[in-house]
């Protein structure tokens, strides 16, 4: 899914885009009006994240000239929060509108909201099955079930297991996990990714001793073991 950024400040291109991409959204920066139009062209993106104080063209203006040709979500970033201007930037053809200053988990989560309602919004892997549905994920639902039955995971528990799972076969080292699931509940300190696995492997596998799902390569990190069902994307 591609994400398209319209900012002026790095510091916010910045946030949002580590947060994005956490999430394994495909990220786009614009810093102007003239740049947004752009890669609105070049990218078609699934969703935009809009400013509406730019310096050269506002994102009203960015906005309706976009409504005329696609009806891609678009969630309004800005300072300006008086009811007019959330009803003004609703009316022209924003899905959403965040006020700044915002949290970045927050927008990750309406990001992810208007996706799910927007019709646009198609969602090609909704359920991974492994091992004759021995595992079976649902990224977008955030359930994991085991040999039928429901587990509970962390937050972290199941960045960790979907992360890994999307890239069967690659060796992670600790210090790339810790980067992918960074803003979660993380100290600086990358032995603690060993004790989210050692749970995640209480609930996942059969024989803790002898993990099959996830596997740990001595001296360099982890990686997925289970083998996707070709009868599920």
């Amino acid at each position: 899914m591609k994400i398209l950024i319209v900012d002026d400040e790095p510091k916010i291109l910045d946030i949002v885009e580590a947060y994005l991409t956490i999430k394994r959204f495909q990220v786009f920066r614009a810093s102007n009006g003239t740049e947004a139009m752009e890669k609105f062209e070049l990218v078609q993106p699934n969703l935009i994240v809009l400013d509406l104080m730019l310096p050269d063209i506002s994102g009203t203006v960015i906005c309706q000239k976009i409504r005329k040709t696609s009806d891609v979500p678009i969630i309004m970033l800005t300072a300006k929060s008086t009811e007019n201007d959330i009803l003004n930037g609703l009316q022209i053809g924003a899905d959403d509108y965040i006020v700044k200053p915002f949290s970045p988990k927050e927008l990750v989560a309406r990001v992810e909201t208007v996706l799910r309602r927007s019709d646009s919004s198609v969602v090609t892997e909704t359920k991974w099955s492994f091992d004759k549905g021995n595992l079976v994920i649902y990224p977008e639902n955030k359930q994991v079930f085991k040999n039928q039955k429901e587990v509970i995971l962390t937050p972290t528990e199941f960045e960790l297991l979907t992360l890994l799972a999307s890239y069967p076969k690659k060796i992670f080292s600790r210090e790339q996990l810790l980067e992918n699931v960074k803003g979660l509940e993380f100290d600086v300190l990358d032995r603690i990714i060993d004790s989210h696995i050692k749970n995640l492997r209480q609930k996942i596998e059969d024989n803790t001793r002898q993990p099959y799902f996830i596997l740990t390569v001595y001296g360099m990190g982890y990686r997925f073991g289970g083998k996707k069902d070709e009868s599920y994307n």
